[in-house]
C-alpha cells in the first residue's frame, strides 16, 4: 500500500523531495515543512501526482 510521491514547494514549484506514504492511511495530499534550497528558508510542500 505504500506508494512513492513527490513533494513541490508551494512558493517556488520546484520539486525537491520524495517520500513514501501509505495510502490507506492517509488518502489525502501530503503537506511538510521543508527545506527549499532555492529559497534557502524553509516553506510548506505538497504532495503532487
Amino acid at each position: 500500500m505504500r506508494v512513492i510521491v513527490t513533494l513541490a514547494c508551494t512558493e517556488s514549484g520546484d520539486r525537491n523531495y520524495t517520500t513514501t506514504k501509505n495510502k490507506r492511511n492517509h488518502p489525502d495530499r501530503l503537506e511538510m515543512k521543508k527545506y527549499s534550497p532555492r529559497l534557502k528558508k524553509y516553506t510548506i510542500h505538497r504532495e503532487t501526482r
